[in-house]
């Protein structure tokens, strides 16, 4: 159809409206690509009903709910791109303040360390003098002992020196010996006539005896055995009765 074809006009009913009838009288007197329109209005002006698929609803309310959700995405967020001055200065503060405490732990750090190694120092100086000096008290018991044997060895020299004199003064060294000795628990043993104890004691022979001793019974010390604390430093030499 050309434009120059017009609609045909609507013949009038009797006792229609004349206003209607003139409004129809233009409408056909308008072209027909005006008069024909969108579909929906020519739908509407026809007076059928236009059938629209549900799906492209469906698919009109997604298009939008992604579009908002991107909008969303996309918006840069005003408070964590920009920071307020004053949490700035709030940061600057606190790091100035974790510095000072770092500086001041590691100074401490510094001095607990040198005293440990001080510490550690003077323990193995106190270690080493306690194993030189160790013999320090009993070699100033000793001294006596040695002076009395050299003032009885310097009387057993002169003219005059008689044995009971000599005897005298080794008898006085002998007690101050073993005083000394007691004194740091340094405690002899002998065992004459005690059983045999195989802890403390060596067997150096066996000999049978007929006077009654019981066997295994010493019955002779070749040589005494001593003890540091009740702690064997030497076994006693003996001779047990079989």
């Amino acid at each position: 159809m050309t434009p120059e074809d017009k609609v045909p006009e609507t013949p009038a009913h009797e006792g229609d409206d004349p206003d209607d009838q003139a409004a129809a009288n233009t409408t056909s007197d308008m072209p027909t690509d005006e008069v024909q329109g969108s579909p929906q209005q020519g739908a509407a002006q026809s007076g059928c009903e236009t059938v629209v698929d549900p799906r492209v609803d469906d698919v009109l309310g997604e298009g939008a709910e992604q579009a908002s959700a991107e909008d969303q995405v996309s918006a840069p967020d005003s408070d964590d791109s920009v920071e307020a001055p004053d949490s700035l200065e709030a940061l600057k503060e606190k790091l100035a303040a974790a510095e000072a405490r770092a500086d001041e732990n590691y100074d401490r750090m510094l001095r607990m360390q040198a005293d440990v190694e001080n510490k550690n120092k003077r323990a193995q100086r106190d270690v080493q003098n306690a194993r030189k000096f160790a013999l320090e008290a009993i070699a100033n018991e000793l001294l006596p002992i040695r002076d009395s044997l050299e003032m009885g060895l310097a009387a057993a020299r002169e003219e005059a020196a008689s044995v009971d004199s000599i005897r005298e003064g080794s008898e006085l060294t002998l007690n101050m010996l073993s005083s000394a000795m007691e004194k740091h628990q340094i405690c002899e043993l002998n065992p004459v006539g005690e059983k045999f104890d195989p802890e403390f004691h060596q067997a150096m022979s066996m000999l049978p005896v007929e006077d009654g001793t019981e066997p295994n019974t010493v019955i002779h010390v070749m040589q005494k055995g001593y003890t540091l604390n009740e702690r064997l430093i030497r076994p006693a030499l003996v001779t047990v009765a079989k």
